[in-house]
């Protein structure tokens, strides 16, 4: 049998730790509908906290959007937000680790934004422009001024390609709805 031992009130060591507790844990957020299947982002602690964008029809069938290379999220305003958008099979969203929009539909997520090739410039907020053939986002641009990024409504072809900035000037944008 183990030795007892006392420890002062509050000291003692507990086999309980907060790795423990939300290791198991999976986070649900941004939930959408696009006909008649449901998506939603798992946040999964298991996986270093990658965001997960999970698909699922009436039958029940569930399967991840992004692949394990791949984290659904944002740094837009620091704290993100509007990770993905949903279109018919594809879906859009910004990849944590180099902040660029991809689309996933079948097979791995294809770079779409050609602005800047790393983190310098994130996007987020997404809304389908379907007559444009479009995506109206969030853009955050750190390239002229890393203290003062520019911020911006921008629409970036669903294709691939440069965005084009919409609206600019103030100094925090969000929420773009058509």
């Amino acid at each position: 049998m183990p030795e007892k031992k006392i420890a002062p009130y509050g000291s003692w060591k507990s086999p309980i730790t907060s790795d423990v507790i939300v290791k198991g844990s999976i986070g649900l957020s941004q939930v959408k509908l696009e006909g008649t299947t449901a998506y939603w982002i798992e946040m999964r602690p298991s996986e270093g906290g990658r965001q997960v964008i999970v698909r699922q029809d009436l039958k029940g069938n569930r399967r991840d959007v992004n692949s394990q290379g791949f984290n659904a999220r944002t740094r837009v305003h620091e704290y993100g937000g509007g990770d993905y958008a949903v279109d018919g099979d594809s879906v859009y969203f910004s990849n944590f680790s180099d902040q660029q929009i991809y689309r996933a539909s079948a097979g791995e997520p294809a770079l779409i934004s050609q602005d800047c090739p790393d983190d310098r410039v994130r996007y987020a907020d997404y809304v389908i422009d379907k007559s444009r053939d479009r995506l109206i986002c969030v853009r955050e641009d750190h390239r002229r001024d890393a203290r003062q990024p520019a911020n911006e409504i921008v629409a970036v072809p669903m294709q691939g390609g440069e965005s084009t900035v919409l609206v600019s000037g103030s100094d925090f944008y969000s929420f773009p709805r058509k």
